[in-house]
């Protein structure tokens, strides 16, 4: 699993109350209701994620030297 397939799993999880985001091949299993507070939850922690990420890059890139 990627880093971003564990991310957003995490946030489905912690916000939507879904198990997983594989597809199962069942409706019970594949469709969730969600209330759309929820859902705005989950898509702001994934918008912070996306935020975090860039950042860390950022501070990655600056941290190593130029090459000349």
């Amino acid at each position: 699993m990627s880093q971003i397939d564990t991310i957003l799993t995490l946030i489905a999880q912690k916000h939507l109350g879904i198990e997983t985001l594989e597809t199962r091949r069942s409706d019970r299993l594949d469709f969730h209701d969600t209330a759309v507070w929820c859902l705005k939850d989950a898509l702001a922690a994934a918008f912070q994620a996306g935020v975090e990420h860039a950042k860390k890059t950022r501070n990655a890139k600056k941290s190593v030297p130029a090459k000349s």
